[in-house]
């Protein structure tokens, strides 16, 4: 959710705009059915909706498999006691072990909770809290550390926490980049997409290495401007997206040999979001151009194993025409269905798109505010 200069009025406006509305529209749970049922070994997909940021409407859905049904704002439901619901912006959610955590960036908090019947169980406390990973019984996060505030010599370094996930204790800090947004762990590493995203014009470009037994930034690799998401493959690469400077850099896929920890190439592709399945690495980019000073939406298929763009959209049925703006993507592990979320126009309700594996469109039903992140609850093995 880094800001863009010229968003600013925009994302005012749309908090007015979204305070004026009734919130029935947006929190009232709702059960809709989509789709017939599946008997897999995936139970469910959870959907975190961030929300118009300053409204506390982040709120969490679900998409029941086993009954084809679609659960609007069950956090609410769950725990009615919990004062302004999951809070503000939705940035990242996962499951490890008995638990669903979802992170609320500027509530600057993670909330636990049960991970069937999404009853809260605890709380952790990171100011400008991003993304979230799990490795041997410790959540790793990544944090702005500092305020939401656009400026181009800021001065607060962001930190990745370490967290027991036994006792939902902060253990450590390890200082990295300017506003860190996703990681990745691949063996006993920590690799940390730095954005520099509140120092306009003024990115950061690295991503850091850090070494998780030691737990200290070991490395800084220089890839490209304004640094966001982070994959790994199975063949020894890291897939780094680069947002650009929206003039003369353009937004890119990067890819870093994990065997050195250097970067090797990178491929002519816009990236906003990626989803890897398997050696499929599926795209959808919303690049914003102050050159056009208009958005270019593009899809796409990239072959990690071949290092190369193999379909320049992965919807074959025209269904692209009704997103207005792709937000969130994932790939069900089993049938291979494709959903992607539209956010519409920031303030209304969003839209969860179903694709087959063919790209065909399948269902599509009314989201929260902001749909952008999911997780699948159940054996993600076949």
């Amino acid at each position: 959710m880094t800001i863009r200069i010229n968003n600013v009025a925009a994302v005012c406006f749309a908090i007015i705009f979204a305070s004026c509305r009734k919130d029935v529209e947006i929190f009232k749970p709702v059960v809709t059915p989509v789709d017939i049922p599946e008997y897999s070994s995936i139970q469910g997909l959870y959907l975190l909706n961030e929300g118009n940021m300053g409204t506390n409407k982040s709120t969490l859905d679900y998409f029941d498999c086993t009954t084809g049904d679609y659960h609007r704002n069950i956090f609410s439901a769950a725990n009615p006691s919990v004062p302004k619901e999951l809070g503000d912006v939705g940035n990242d959610i996962g499951i490890y072990g008995s638990k669903l955590y979802a992170v609320i960036n500027c509530s600057s908090k993670i909330e636990v909770m049960d991970k069937f019947t999404v009853k809260r169980t605890g709380q952790i406390d990171i100011p400008n809290c991003r993304y979230i990973r799990f490795h041997e019984g410790y959540a790793y996060v990544t944090s702005y550390a500092g305020p939401v505030r656009i400026n181009p010599n800021y001065e607060q370094l962001g930190f990745v926490a370490k967290v027991d996930t036994a006792t939902f204790q902060v253990l450590d800090r390890c200082i990295v980049g300017f506003q860190p947004d996703e990681l990745e762990i691949v063996g006993n590493k920590i690799y940390v997409a730095n954005s520099g995203g509140y120092m306009f014009p003024n990115y950061e470009s690295t991503v850091s290495v850090i070494d998780i037994p030691s737990f200290t930034e070991i490395k800084r690799i220089e890839v490209a401007r304004n640094l966001h998401r982070l994959c790994a493959d199975r063949h020894g690469n890291l897939w780094v997206s680069s947002r650009g400077d929206y003039y003369k850099q353009p937004s890119r896929l990067y890819r870093i040999d994990l065997a050195s920890d250097r970067l090797v190439d990178s491929l002519d592709i816009a990236v906003s979001n990626f989803h890897l399945d398997g050696d499929s690495l599926y795209i959808y980019s919303v690049e914003w151009s102050y050159i056009k000073m208009e958005d270019v939406t593009t899809y796409g298929i990239v072959d990690v194993a071949k290092r190369e763009i193999v379909a320049r959209n992965f919807i074959t049925d025209g269904t692209e025409q009704k997103i207005k703006i792709p937000y969130g993507i994932t790939v069900h592990p089993i049938t291979k269905d494709i959903y992607v979320t539209d956010a519409v126009n920031y303030v209304l309700p969003g839209v969860l798109y179903c694709f087959d594996r063919n790209g065909k469109h399948k269902w599509d039903v009314q989201t929260g505010n902001i749909p952008a992140h999911f997780v699948f609850l159940g054996e993600l093995k076949e």
